[in-house]
């Protein structure tokens, strides 16, 4: 299914998301922050088809699982990779630099919102998405 995604998969992305920018945290470790911002753009540059973390999941788990109950849409997910991407560049350029407190703050946002996906399935890039979208048909 092209532009569909299994929730499983990524609320599964989300927990890795969510140990490592919790080592992030822990270690301050500015060029985890930039793997972390790597692994976030891979799939806003090349499509969610092609996320590390995803294929991780399609390999390893999907097929000890039976078949997805729904399937959520891409575009969302994608859109709150990249606001992943954003926190982590900000995180590791904060970190590298020798900003270490914006280098926490950003990583603390990223956390927040990939500990939320994890833990509650509640995509909070997705809410965001979904306003926006909400907003430009108002206009």
């Amino acid at each position: 299914m092209t532009g569909r995604l299994d929730p499983r998969g990524v609320r599964f992305a989300a927990a890795i998301t969510t140990v490592v920018l919790a080592v992030v945290l822990l270690t301050g470790s500015g060029v985890l922050a930039a793997l972390q911002a790597v692994v976030f753009a891979i799939p806003v540059v090349a499509g969610m088809r092609s996320s590390p973390y995803g294929a991780l999941f399609r390999a390893l788990i999907a097929p000890r699982l039976g078949p997805p109950a729904e399937h959520e849409d891409a575009a969302p997910v994608r859109f709150s990779q990249a606001i992943g991407l954003v926190f982590t560049v900000v995180a590791a350029v904060g970190y590298l630099s020798g900003a270490t407190a914006l280098g926490v703050v950003a990583t603390a946002f990223a956390l927040v919102a990939a500990f939320l996906n994890a833990a509650f399935g509640f995509c909070l890039g997705c809410e965001v998405y979904g306003l926006m979208a909400r907003v430009r048909t108002a206009r």
